[in-house]
């Protein structure tokens, strides 16, 4: 399908092969298989072997000797070799057999069974195949009595087990044992009578074989037909026509690849053969049923899989059906387009190779199942994220968390419009064919199932499971209005046509349906990147450095694509453009500047999104969610129509070679040996065999035919991108030969590798999207990280910790292998804890305890220790699986900066490491976790929430401590304090603090970042009078602690008078003595200024600013509030500190108000608040006398008199400077601040109570004043309720 489509050979096949059973070199049991047999049986035994066990080592004993498997050999191809294609012999046998010979006997069902399958070479570039297997009777006489020895031993070993006294076994043999064999010893016994019985002479003795054709693009029909047509003609009772030579010859080397765009017919022994191929303008070709996995698994199933393909998880497919495999695993890659599927690919995954299943990267595998387990026996070493596809049985497993893919329910609808006018049913059929073209052969299968038409028990029983199903698929026929009485009609009227047409018109029926679902596949991407060009990042180098630092540069804006999007899409997206895919769609396009140099799926894909791009000028739908539905699948039809109407291409006609004497001998039933010598070289004159062709010429031509998959013409540019996207992915698909214990080191010493790289990119990529604006001016790339990108990336952290931690796992337990281990640490250190030790068991004594500034000594650190946050993490009731647990601590210990050294700590522990992994687990590589662990420490280099904003609802203790002045002494103090704390979620309502330890601790639902505290006293007792410094807040679960600076007095008749204040607080950051930290994010709440060089400012000692400074003061308080409003909604800090925090508005205003203020008397202070009482008084009275009538100043007089009396009118004990804040904040909420200070600049009040020099009495500062906070009223600012509480404005 997609890929490289390797050969520079225009020839239709490269190979012709035969496997089966080699007579001289008798049965050899095929060891791997065996061993992989072997092994699962051990497992369940749970190594409790017994002298049964020992005595047959490396075999299966249950399995009768007709159903075990023996080795099968390659026992011919022609020609012996091509050079663009290299034969690979162990490849070619391992997938024609990957079950190796099997035996039947006359009484067993021996229909023929074909299947296809794919080989990638080290490049990515395939070559497939496709097989057929049939048995043939075993003339060899030797084989027989071999096969009679093996069963006498058998059933004398099976009736030994099954009489043996039970007394010798230990009691662990005794339970491991008994369920199978003791509880059916009655039906094992005749059952062995029936079935284990070979009798030679009796019985006749059948064999698989397989013919086979390798060829370079997937013409799936056309090669069963040629194959089918072959087999036929050795099991009919007249000889063929001509010589099976001239047939394979002629296949081999007289038919020539169809070009692009035309079709060619040939001629099979019995009837012709078309084949034909899509232009370049066209979807690439595909040439398996579609339909064939709508019916296995429904649509619903089908998108569910689509989608896991799409955000790179592990993909197994299972099926007892090899053909079933290679068909989902096919379409489900083809139906990406234009994406290509980058990392392992193995749709047919031989049992010699399970051992892959352990790789810790992406992969599609199929693994075929012998069809008596079921899914529970399977022990696959990883799931944490992966999707498991039992496709016999119409069932998918999903890993947690998997996104919607978007407008899901629009495209389901629209997919199954299409299924249904075809007659198939979108709900997915439970007897789906073998075959698409029902032809002469009946697969063995369909009969062994019951499944052709007579529904067997189990078949009935899953239809009473599905009644459901059944009844939503009839509601669905309904309202789309097609009839499936007609369906079923119109199926029966079509099988009575002769054979040849029926065909014809069954492939035709397929090519229709798939060109149509396929269509309205690529539909979607068209529509969801129809802009994606502009956000292309093209390199400002040139290519060569481009490709040097490929790995460090963003080819993709991504966050200004996202912030295109519609919501319901991102989870999605997000995740979708992570992926190498993307990665590597993007890369191509960076490297193709003209059409000519376009790879076809870029260049279709690119004529696509023009097309969809001119039609939307006039209807702009571009970014809305609107779902818009395909439109050009007719003349995508009508292409495949015409080309199958008019045939373009016939080629030569099979005719008699030049062959000795006596050769090609026809036996009917056995397949011939072929007479090599004429079938090993190829016509030497053929235009078609270019063989001769020098190599120059070749690659020109190849570059010429710029097909389908002749993707990467250009050799250096093909070298380019494997280089720059081999993130991990050096390994496409395991070498296919004999394994020895090396070859698997090294795959795995590999894997290893990929793990570390990636590791690398992962945090790479996290921290330059966190650190923002620093990292962008060293050149890394975009600026904003959302907070949907920022869980994307988390997300994929833990699906990379998943992987490594499974990687050489011994045993699995659970599907998370992480948590496994974490729950493996907790047990060992909660055993050892000494009951007389210090502390809760599992604490670890940490001398280097974090330490925090400012309030530090008010409140001791929280105690560093792995196993307390793996207990608060067990303690979330609403997490339920191990896989949300294990990314649950994950995230805490991201946002607790403890990640590494948590990790860290877990592996130190080598005895439990040892036990738990294989000596090859990434685990285990001392070095690369060494390094692995220094990249996640990198981390800490910036502040994440990523548990805190995701677990919104969970309930989490808080402690309070109240600092009192240390001047004047607090201990006098009678009343009694309070505080209420608010953050970006909730917040407390009041607490009462008890006044002898001025500390509490509760638990509430999950505030958030925390943002204020209110704090304040009953004024009761006889000294009410408190001096507080500051109040500091710890979240128990993450360590977060906020300070909230005061250093005013509460109390009345002191300071400003007030009972109570809002305090806005500051997250601290902890600071580890021997900690050289890295460059810190710059805080996420302070507007960052030239301001820092102020003086702190007490309310006794004024700081003296000059007019310049306060002018500057307040333009960064503004600049501050304006960023708050351009960032997206999700990354916005807290606004309230932009109004009232260190600097922010209020203390800017401030500072404009105390500039030039007379004070009158040495010793009583005068607040801006006693100011704006006197010109609220002068307001009233002069709005009684209507002095001036202009209505413009009427109305905000009103304005400022009504916001003065509601403010002062509170039953709230704010103080005047708490007034003065609260009144700056509705002012700037209703975008009255300008206007309050131009009344203010000109009311008479002010020249009394201010020097000449003020400020507020110069014309041109007060207009420029005026002018910046004009800028805020394009804003809508919302006011958190603990600033404005008890004022009903």
């Amino acid at each position: 399908m997609t890929t490289g489509f390797s050969s520079c050979s225009s020839r239709f096949a490269d190979y012709f092969v035969i496997c089966g059973l080699d007579t001289e070199s008798g049965l050899e049991p095929d060891e791997l298989s065996a061993l992989c047999q072997y092994i699962e049986d051990t497992k369940f035994r749970d190594g409790a072997r017994g002298k049964l066990a020992s005595s047959n080592e490396g075999e299966n004993f249950e399995q009768s000797p007709l159903r075990r498997t023996f080795k099968s050999k390659v026992l011919a191809h022609y020609p012996d070799n091509v050079e663009w294609n290299p034969f690979d012999q162990d490849a070619v046998g391992m997938l024609c057999m990957p079950k190796g010979l099997s035996f039947r006997t006359q009484v067993d069902s021996r229909e023929p069974q074909f299947h296809s399958f794919i080989i990638t070479r080290e490049d990515g570039s395939r070559t497939y195949g496709f097989a057929l297997t049939f048995f043939e009777e075993v003339t060899s006489k030797q084989i027989c009595s071999a096969m009679q020895t093996l069963y006498h031993m058998h059933n004398a070993e099976q009736y030994d087990i099954l009489h043996t006294p039970t007394t010798p076994l230990g009691l662990e043999d005794q339970r491991l044992l008994q369920p199978r064999p003791v509880l059916h010893a009655a039906p094992a016994i005749s059952r062995l009578q029936r079935f284990n019985s070979y009798d030679i002479s009796r019985d006749t003795l059948y064999v698989s074989k397989c013919i086979c054709l390798i060829t370079p693009m997937a013409f799936a029909q056309a090669c069963r037909k040629v194959l089918e047509q072959l087999h036929q003609a050795v099991t009919s009772p007249q000889p063929p026509p001509l010589p099976l030579e001239s047939y394979i010859y002629n296949i081999l080397y007289e038919v020539p690849l169809p070009p692009s765009g035309r079709s060619l017919k040939f001629s099979g022994v019995y009837g012709p053969v078309v084949c034909q191929r899509p232009s370049t303008s066209e979807l690439p070709l595909f040439d398996f049923a579609i339909s064939e996995m709508f019916n296995l698994l429904g649509v619903e199933n089908v998108l569910q899989l689509f989608t896991c393909a799409l955000l790179e998880l592990q993909i197994l497919l299972y099926s007892q059906h090899y053909q079933r495999l290679m068909t989902v695993a096919e379409s489900i890659t083809a139906l990406m387009f234009p994406f290509q599927w980058q990392h392992v690919y193995v749709p047919i995954l031989p049992a010699s190779l399970l051992h892959f299943l352990d790789a810790p990267v992406p992969y599609l595998m199929g693994l075929h199942s012998n069809g008596q387990d079921d899914r529970t026996k399977l022990e696959l070493p990883q799931e944490a994220n992966l999707c498991f596809v039992d496709i016999d049985n119409h069932f998918i497993e999903l890993p947690e968390e998997l996104p919607q893919f978007p407008n899901k329910l629009e495209f389901i609808q629209e997919i199954s419009e299409v299924l249904m006018s075809f007659g198939v049913s979108p709900e997915g059929n439970i007897r789906s064919s073998e075959s698409q073209g029902r032809s002469r052969f009946r697969s063995v299968d369909m009969v062994s199932d019951k499944r052709n038409g007579n529904l067997g028990s189990p078949l009935t029983s899953y239809l009473l499971r599905e009644n459901e199903t059944i009844a939503r698929l009839q509601a669905l026929v309904k309202r789309t209005g097609v009839s499936l009485e007609k369906l079923e009609v119109r199926d029966d009227a079509s099988c009575n046509k002769d054979a040849r047409a029926q065909c014809d018109e069954e492939e035709l029926k397929m090519h229709q349906l798939n060109i149509q679902v396929r269509e309205v596949f690529a539909n979607r991407f068209t529509q969801m990147f129809a802009d994606y060009e502009v956000f292309v990042i093209q390199p400002s180098h040139d290519k060569e450095s481009w490709f040097t630092n490929r790995d460090q540069m963003q080819n993709f804006d991504k966050a200004s694509f996202l912030s295109d999007q519609p919501e319901p899409y991102l989870p999605f997206l997000s995740r979708f453009l992570e992926t190498q895919m993307f990665a590597s769609f993007i890369d191509s396009k960076i490297l193709c500047h003209d059409d000519e140099e376009k790879e076809h799926t870029l260049r279709v894909f690119d004529s696509r999104v023009d097309k969809i791009r001119m039609l939307n000028v006039r209807t702009p739908t571009l970014r809305t969610s609107m779902y818009q539905k395909c439109t050009n699948i007719e003349e995508a039809e009508k292409a495949i129509e015409m080309r199958v109407a008019k045939i373009d291409h016939t080629a030569l006609h099979p005719h008699l070679l030049d062959m000795k004497i006596g050769q090609g001998r026809y036996e009917q039933g056995f397949f011939p040996r072929l007479q090599s010598d004429v079938l090993s070289t190829g016509p030497t004159s053929n235009k078609w065999a270019k063989r001769s062709a020098p190599a120059q010429w070749r690659r020109r031509d190849r570059q010429k035919q710029h097909a389908e998959h002749l993707y990467l013409d250009n050799d250096q540019r093909e070298k380019y991108i494997q280089e720059a996207r081999n993130l991990g992915t050096t390994i496409r698909q395991p070498k296919l030969s004999n394994l020895s214990p090396s070859v698997i080191a090294q795959t795995n010493w590999k894997f290893v590798e990929g793990l570390l790289k990636e590791c690398r990119n992962k945090t790479k990529r996290m921290l330059v999207e966190k650190m923002g604006r620093e990292a962008v001016e060293l050149g890394h790339g975009e600026v904003s990280i959302t907070g949907v990108e920022e869980n994307t990336l988390i997300a994929s952290l833990c699906d990379l910790l998943e992987r490594i931690w499974s990687h050489g796992l011994q045993v699995k337990q659970g599907k998370s292998a992480l948590w496994s281990h974490l729950l493996h640490y907790q047990d060992s250190k909660e055993k050892n804890a000494t009951p007389g030790g210090l502390g809760p068991p599992g604490f670890i004594h940490d001398t280097e305890r974090r330490k925090s500034d400012g309030g530090g000594s008010a409140m001791p650190p929280l105690r560093i220790s792995l196993i307390q946050d793996m207990r608060h993490i067990q303690n979330i009731g609403e997490i339920k699986t191990d896989v949300g647990k294990a990314r649950a601590w994950v995230r805490l210990s991201m946002e607790k900066k403890l990640l590494s050294r948590h990790l860290k700590q877990l592996l130190s522990d080598h005895e439990l490491t040892k036990k738990l992994y294989k000596r090859y687990a990434f685990l285990r590589c001392d070095d690369e976790k060494e390094q692995f662990l220094y990249h996640l420490l990198s981390f800490n280099a910036v502040d994440y929430f990523c548990f805190t904003n995701v677990f919104t609802t969970i309930m989490i203790p808080y402690h309070v401590v109240i600092v009192p002045s240390k001047k004047l002494g607090g201990s006098m103090f009678t009343a009694n304090p309070w505080v209420c704390v608010s953050g970006e979620l909730s917040e407390t309502g009041v607490l009462q603090v008890p006044r002898n330890t001025l500390e509490i601790t509760f638990e509430c639902q999950n505030l958030g970042k925390l943002t204020t505290v209110q704090m304040g006293h009953d004024n009761s007792g006889l000294y009410a009078k408190w001096l507080v410094e500051c109040v500091v807040v710890r979240n128990e679960i993450t360590g977060h602690t906020y300070k909230f600076p005061c250093g005013r007095w509460l109390g009345k008749g002191v300071d400003d008078g007030s009972l109570e204040r809002i305090l806005v607080g500051e997250l601290m950051t902890p600071t580890t003595e021997n900690d050289e930290r890295m460059c810190r994010t710059p805080p996420m709440q302070q507007s960052p200024g030239m301001m820092r060089r102020f003086v702190t400012i007490s309310p006794s000692s004024k700081p003296k600013l000059n007019t310049g400074q306060i002018q500057e003061g307040v333009g960064e308080a503004i600049n501050g509030i304006v960023k708050h409003f351009h960032k997206p909604e999700k990354e916005r800090g807290s606004l309230t500190l932009l109004l009232c925090g260190e600097y922010g508005l209020v203390w800017a205003l401030e500072q404009v108000f105390q500039h030039g203020f007379k004070s009158p008397r040495l010793f009583k202070n005068v607040f801006i608040w006693d100011f704006l009482e006197k010109a609220q008084v002068y307001f009233e009275s002069a709005e009684q006398r209507e002095a001036t009538p202009d209505e413009n100043w009427q109305t905000r007089v009103r304005h400022f008199c009504r916001f003065m009396r509601a403010i002062n009118s509170t039953s709230r004990n704010i103080g005047k400077d708490g007034k003065f804040q609260m009144l700056v904040c509705l002012g700037a909420r209703d975008h009255l601040l300008h206007h309050w200070i131009a009344l203010l600049a000109d009311c008479p009040i002010t020249s009394q109570m201010y020097e000449d020099t003020a400020l507020i009495k110069d014309r041109s500062l007060v207009n420029s004043l005026i002018r910046v906070l004009q800028t805020l009223q394009e804003f809508n600012i919302t006011l958190e309720a603990s600033l404005v509480k008890g004022v009903g404005i």
